[in-house]
């Protein structure tokens, strides 16, 4: 089920003496459906589910994530020359979590079609397989080709097995699909947690051919090592599906998750390898920001993160397929 955004959400200083502005003035409702001639810009679309975490025998409450990613960033500084909307929220009912990944993939691809760059906030980290399907229905329909390869910033692979879709399951259902298509899966999960991933889900991303990096190996002396590897990855596809987990984060800088990190990775790193992932960010086509629950976010830390990582998003890869980014040194586009 869709519903509009209530625009009372984006709320925010105003600058009347200095002028600028911020996400909250910048901000317009769109619904792709019916509004066909809006210039191209960051599209943002909540997606309200947590029953992927629940499934999982997770922390509920991640359905209420999209709102409170809104909130904590409607007084940001808005810098960027391209417009802003605001596409609504897809709410699960009824535990109807496959409903709302169909809806989901439909609602992506239509923002692509009209050139828009989707920003999908959640919500769990089920939203992942509609982001993808989204994406692949529009290089299906011929109007975008290439291969699309995946990029997961994320404590777990979300490879598991089971007999409907979870919050752990939404990379191997792609695996799947992509093998029904013949199709190669290409994966690079930053950031894996050796303690949070048993030894045979290690041995199943092996057997697909994914990629990761450990989150120990994802440190400040070693950054050179982890660019190597996004580059590498990055030049064998043609388009790429960014996801962000916020459980990749320290329980301390992003407590407000299903599962918070005893250790994670630090967000100076994270944000580090998205300036890497946009050197090249006319290859990313889609990304999301998953996990964010603000029923154990008591001071709205997870909510400001999420929101930096939404504007740092913005900021790197709000761009055309085949867009160059603009040059950054000396000022903020």
């Amino acid at each position: 089920m869709h519903e509009e955004t209530q625009i009372s959400l984006w709320q925010g200083r105003v600058d009347a003496e200095e002028g600028g502005e911020r996400w909250h003035q910048r901000v317009r409702l769109l619904d792709p459906r019916g509004e066909r001639h809006a210039p191209p810009g960051l599209a943002l679309l909540g997606v309200c589910s947590d029953a992927g975490v629940t499934r999982n025998l997770g922390r509920g409450g991640a359905r209420n994530g999209p709102d409170a990613v809104r909130k904590a960033l409607a007084p940001f500084a808005w810098h960027q020359e391209r417009p802003l909307y605001d596409a609504g929220n897809l709410i699960c009912v009824n535990d109807d979590l496959e409903g709302v990944q169909e809806e989901q993939a439909r609602w992506v691809a239509a923002l692509l079609e009209l050139e828009h760059f989707p920003l999908l906030i959640g919500g769990g980290h089920e939203m992942a397989l509609g982001t993808f399907l989204g994406l692949q229905s529009r290089l299906f329909a011929g109007k975008m080709r290439g291969e699309i390869g995946v990029i997961n910033f994320d404590s777990h692979f979300d490879l598991r097995a089971a007999e409907r879709s979870t919050s752990g399951t939404p990379f191997l259902q792609i695996a799947r699909r992509q093998e029904e298509e013949n199709l190669p899966f290409r994966y690079l999960c930053l950031g894996v947690s050796e303690p949070g991933n048993t030894a045979a889900l290690f041995r199943r991303a092996g057997s697909l051919g994914a990629e990761w990096l450990l989150d120990e190996e994802l440190a400040a002396w070693n950054m050179a090592a982890a660019e190597r590897r996004v580059r590498h990855f990055l030049a064998r596809c043609d388009f790429i599906h960014l996801s962000i987990d916020l459980d990749i984060l320290p329980a301390s800088v992003a407590p407000g998750v299903s599962a918070p990190a005893p250790r994670g990775v630090a967000l100076e790193v994270v944000e580090h390898l998205l300036q890497v992932i946009g050197e090249d960010g006319g290859k990313v086509a889609v990304a999301e920001i998953a996990e964010m629950n603000p029923e154990f976010d008591g001071d709205g830390r997870t909510a400001k993160v999420a929101a930096r990582l939404c504007y740092l998003v913005a900021r790197s890869f709000v761009t055309s397929p085949g867009e160059s980014v603009p040059d950054t040194e000396g000022e903020i586009p």
